[in-house]
């Protein structure tokens, strides 16, 4: 494959680079480059405000959500103009972290399955950073089972054709400073699990909406439980027919994986740069074979992760929907993050424990990271999930045994119920 520009793309490369060099926020460099995983470090500044401004500057010359159509506040561009966009944005990109949900996730459902005054409604303000959105899927008891949800939607009993919303969702990213969100409820407990489910999407400031933050181990706080009382949804923000919400699910969760998976930091290039810097019994970490032989693994894996992000994009532009093959991405993502995180740890000895940016080794990034990780092999999908989507779906390999798949979700036994 030859993957150097066309002089198309050049072109594209030049007037993208001479727009950043113009226009981005210079004085968040350092604070972006040096940032942590998981937050920003942009010296006690408001980084919500800071990332809306840099989107709706974007927006306003036309480089917001490149890849949307026009009239929904993209740009029309091609995938490989997608990508060099994210090259040449490079650390200020990091200013995006608050849209993945929107952006890569909120976004397309609307789009597929919106009626259209509200796709121009809603979409413009959340390409241009002006609204932020929340995906409401999990919840307490349903585990790693989508399908397992209990908060209920029920039509009002006023005939006003609404729906009242009662349950709670957990895990929630962003909630706590979103304006709308995408919900999954369940409208029919008396079919499948898999059958009795709608989508719809709602203003997360609506009454009867209750938002505590859960208290991470690296003391941020970005999940949310969300508290449904009475919640009232018009019918006209459902999303698909009712009951129908699985198959809307899909497309929200086989993009999440696609924006996970392909955006995801491994962390590699952090460790290859402390790798050259700092110094064991031996001289420099990197002339170590051992340390080599780990680098050139993860070389190899963050290389894969790079060029199948990029193949999913190519099916984007041919109008295909994100398919179980992204599942790999966040899979191998995942894991390869964490193991970066634990063998940086080793590598700095004692001094590991220190997580103090301002004094630890490469400003404490992997202190955070390894206190980050282990989340980001259960959102989007726990490990074991994704392998059997990936076994089941792209391998062709006999299902699991689902002994609830038939059985109306009111007669399938819980805890404390025959």
């Amino acid at each position: 494959m030859n993957f150097d520009d066309t002089p198309q793309e050049a072109a594209f490369r030049a007037e993208v680079r001479a727009w950043i060099d113009a226009n981005a926020p210079t004085h968040l460099l350092e604070g972006l480059r040096s940032s942590g995983f998981g937050g920003l470090n942009l010296e006690g500044a408001d980084p919500i405000t800071l990332s809306k401004n840099w989107q709706k500057k974007k927006a306003e010359a036309g480089w917001a959500c490149l890849h949307w159509p026009k009239e929904y506040g993209g740009r029309g561009a091609t995938p490989i103009e997608r990508v060099i966009w994210g090259q040449e944005e490079g650390p200020y990109g990091a200013l995006g972290g608050v849209f993945i949900i929107g952006h890569g996730m909120c976004g397309p459902t609307m789009m597929a399955f919106a009626a259209e005054e509200h796709k121009r409604r809603y979409l413009p303000p959340l390409a241009a950073g002006e609204e932020i959105w929340c995906q409401l899927f999990s919840e307490p008891a349903g585990g790693s089972d989508l399908a397992g949800l209990r908060t209920r939607a029920e039509p009002a009993s006023d005939g006003s054709g609404d729906w009242i919303i009662n349950g709670q969702k957990i895990w929630t990213s962003g909630a706590h400073y979103s304006d709308y969100g995408i919900l999954i409820t369940r409208t029919d407990p008396t079919v499948p699990k898999h059958k009795g489910m709608t989508m719809f999407f709602l203003d997360m400031h609506s009454p009867g909406i209750e938002i505590r933050p859960i208290k991470q181990a690296n003391g941020q706080s970005g999940f949310n439980e969300v508290y449904f009382t009475d919640v009232r949804i018009p019918d006209g923000q459902r999303l698909g027919a009712v009951g129908d919400g699985w198959k809307v699910s899909l497309t929200t969760l086989m993009n999440e994986r696609l924006s996970i998976g392909s955006g995801m930091s491994t962390g590699f290039p952090e460790l290859f740069d402390l790798c050259c810097r700092i110094e064991t019994q031996n001289g420099l970490a990197v002339d170590d074979p051992a340390v080599r032989s780990k680098l050139a693994t993860w070389a190899v894996r963050t290389t894969g992760l790079k060029y199948t992000g990029f193949r999913a994009l190519s099916a984007l532009s041919r109008g295909e929907i994100p398919g179980p093959e992204n599942s790999i991405g966040k899979l191998v993502a995942g894991p390869t993050m964490q193991e970066i995180a634990m063998f940086a740890e080793d590598l700095q000895g004692q001094a590991g424990v220190i997580s103090d940016p301002d004094i630890a080794a490469a400003n404490g990034r992997f202190q955070a990271m390894l206190m980050r990780s282990p989340a980001t092999r259960v959102e989007g999908g726990t490990d074991e999930i994704l392998r059997n989507i990936i076994a089941e779906r792209v391998l062709g390999l006999p299902a699991d045994i689902r002994v609830d798949k038939d059985v109306p979700f009111n007669m399938i036994p819980t805890s404390g119920r025959a």
